[in-house]
């Protein structure tokens, strides 16, 4: 009988993985915005500077490599926080054990993984939009196309954000995990704010698997005078597609390093 006591009670049912992922999210959010606001400030300087250095080789008349430019500074601040900065933060949260103390709470490490990453790519957009603002007046080009940033920033934050968190998790030691955000971000500078048509033949086959390439061609392409909607669209599908394939490779990092 259900009464009786020799009959185990009833278990409770396991923790839903959006409200777990809701809860990380918010929780990761106030702790980035506490500690992280001085660097996403170098982030955004960083990029503003490169803008502006690139401006005494570049025209300033609207043209491809001035898009080129802009979008790529503009998603560098992603890449600058959601893959550097993650990777160094798993990679020091995995050495000090810090994912013991995850692994203690009824939290499934999809939620882990994926609200971190969100937080780290959610606390770019500032960094974001002043950068894509800031270069457009200093290039002359239309910012009627900016809007498009509320598709961009998500999707390659998700994608670069995924990727960081796989680097740091996969990382034996954190030193090389920082190492191994360093290149990732140096990467996403050279082949991401150089315009294509500049690099060498080799580089451009390197900017291809690069996630962050596929948002600053769509964030370029917004940012012509008559943009081609049907090739922003197309870019930021294979943005999805990466930034899907990152985060489940962060998920499935994540479970590996707990049960290690």
């Amino acid at each position: 009988m259900p009464g009786d006591p020799g009959e185990p009670a009833p278990l409770t049912p396991g923790p839903r993985l959006w409200p777990a992922l809701t809860a990380v999210y918010r929780a990761q959010l106030s702790r980035v915005r506490v500690a992280r606001i001085p660097l996403l400030f170098v982030a955004t300087f960083q990029s503003i500077g490169i803008m502006v250095l690139m401006r005494g080789v570049v025209d300033g008349d609207g043209g491809a490599e001035a898009r080129a430019v802009v979008a790529g500074s503009a998603v560098l601040v992603v890449a600058f926080v959601a893959l550097n900065l993650l990777a160094q933060y798993f990679g020091q949260l995995r050495a000090g054990g810090g994912l013991d103390h995850y692994a203690t709470l009824p939290v499934p490490a999809a939620a882990v993984a994926l609200g971190t990453a969100a937080a780290y790519a959610s606390f770019t957009v500032p960094g974001v939009a002043v950068t894509a603002v800031t270069g457009g007046l200093l290039y002359g080009l239309p910012l009627g196309g900016l809007w498009v940033l509320f598709a961009v920033v998500p999707l390659a934050g998700a994608a670069l954000a995924g990727l960081g968190a796989a680097l740091g998790l996969l990382a034996p030691r954190p030193e090389l995990a920082t190492v191994c955000g360093q290149l990732g971000m140096s990467a996403a500078l050279l082949l991401g704010v150089l315009p294509p048509d500049r690099l060498p033949e080799p580089a451009r086959w390197l900017r291809e698997p690069l996630p962050s390439s596929y948002g600053v061609d769509a964030l370029a392409e917004a940012l012509r005078p008559s943009p081609e909607w049907g090739t922003v669209a197309g870019n930021l599908a294979v943005c999805a597609a990466v930034g899907a394939a990152a985060l489940a490779l962060a998920t499935w990092a994540y479970g590996r390093a707990a049960r290690h």
